[in-house]
């Protein structure tokens, strides 16, 4: 059975739709759909990485970069042959400014608003190890105070598949405990702004952070990933 298909999301339709050579030319314009073009924009302007990029449009990474290596022979072509470049159609759907939570986040955190923290959670305290936490803890925001919150479930989960999780919740924020490179690397790609080396109460640690006070320590390390050559737990989801 063939796999549903998935309309890919794009953040926002590209401020020019043509770019033409100096010199005028009759050949046939190259066309570039909207969402090659989105992936142009986040992976070669952002710096986002295929993963990242996978997460924003919503679709896997294999379809990310087979439709970024088509836009960039595209592009080459348009210059080396001195074609126009129209952008137009494709199979996308556009995100609505507010209604998108993470892939209009560079927006949100240049305001300096946060709009969801999620804390590694157990028993109403801030849970030590991102790679084994079994439960988030997300926090509603608006104008600096909390709004509401509930608790979610992680599953069986890789550092990425955590990082796409919270971002699929709409989460900007994570205040954690410890944890190693890979866990930081697969938040860092989404975007996700860490707060890690907090500890006790995971409500106290959010009320901290809107406040100001809870800053994060870029050395907080979970204690098994000390055990081991590598910096990477053993025992993370996945491995």
């Amino acid at each position: 059975m063939a796999r549903p298909y998935k309309c890919r999301r794009v953040c926002g339709l590209p401020r020019c739709t043509a770019f033409r050579p100096e010199v005028p030319t009759d050949e046939e314009p190259v066309l570039l759909s909207v969402d090659e073009y989105e992936t142009i924009r986040w992976m070669d302007k952002e710096g986002v990485d295929q993963e990242g990029c996978a997460v924003r449009m919503q679709v896997s990474r294999a379809t990310v970069q087979a439709i970024y290596d088509r836009a960039r022979r595209k592009i080459a072509e348009a210059l080396v042959e001195g074609r126009i470049i129209s952008i137009n159609g494709g199979d996308y759907r556009l995100c609505h400014g507010g209604e998108c939570r993470h892939c209009c986040q560079k927006n949100v955190k240049e305001k300096g608003i946060m709009k969801r923290i999620a804390v590694c959670y157990e028993n109403g305290e801030v849970f030590q190890h991102f790679g084994r936490t079994e439960q988030f803890k997300l926090y509603d925001v608006a104008d600096g105070k909390v709004t509401d919150s509930k608790v979610i479930s992680c599953g069986d989960y890789s550092h990425e598949g955590l990082a796409e999780l919270l971002v699929k919740e709409g989460a900007d924020t994570l205040v954690a405990g410890g944890m190693g490179a890979g866990a930081r690397a697969a938040l860092g790609s989404v975007g996700i702004t860490i707060y890690a080396g907090a500890a006790g109460s995971a409500d106290a640690a959010v009320d901290a952070l809107l406040s100001g006070k809870l800053q994060s320590n870029p050395d907080a390390t979970c204690a098994h990933h000390e055990e081991h050559d590598g910096g990477e737990c053993p025992h993370h989801h996945g491995q």
